[in-house]
């Protein structure tokens, strides 16, 4: 019983902008962006503080994921990702602190997407779009096979150029 639509809202909740009751829009979190990944694996380990994080934190962990150095990267910079994780629901701020914590929303979509990214999108778009293989790859064969019924399709129509 699984719902389509309710997938639908999640994944534009995350990606698609949010105008704050104040007007100010926020971006969305873009889940193919390297930065977007690299704060999406931060959450995962994150959660595990019983404390929550910092800005400082989550500077310090996410440089090294970006290939940056902590120095090269500003606390505004920070504060400007921690706004979105937070106006998209995947972090809250912990009351009277500088502190934040992972929602569980934040946690389920943080794992997903990170592992979605990693294990599903790269290799199967290197699969489809890199040198072919020393050893047929399935995903290339049932590929062309679509390409070719697409084709079959387009001449039997009489659209092929």
């Amino acid at each position: 019983s699984h719902d389509p639509a309710a997938g639908a809202a999640a994944i534009t909740a995350i990606t698609a902008p949010v105008t704050t009751p104040a007007g100010t829009r926020v971006p969305g979190l873009r889940f193919t962006d390297e930065r977007v990944q690299a704060l999406l694996s931060a959450l995962c380990a994150f959660r595990l503080l019983p404390n929550g994080f910092t800005n400082r934190e989550l500077r310090t962990h996410l440089a090294p994921l970006l290939g940056r150095r902590y120095e090269d990267m500003t606390s505004g910079q920070i504060t400007y990702d921690l706004r979105r994780l937070r106006v998209h629901g995947l972090i809250e701020r912990i009351p009277r602190t500088h502190r934040y914590q992972v929602t569980d929303t934040g946690l389920r979509h943080a794992l997903f997407l990170t592992r979605l990214h990693a294990r599903f999108l790269r290799p199967g778009l290197a699969e489809l779009t890199g040198q072919p293989p020393p050893v047929p790859a399935p995903l290339r064969a049932v590929d062309r096979a679509y390409r070719n019924a697409i084709d079959d399709l387009a001449r039997q129509a009489r659209l092929a150029a």
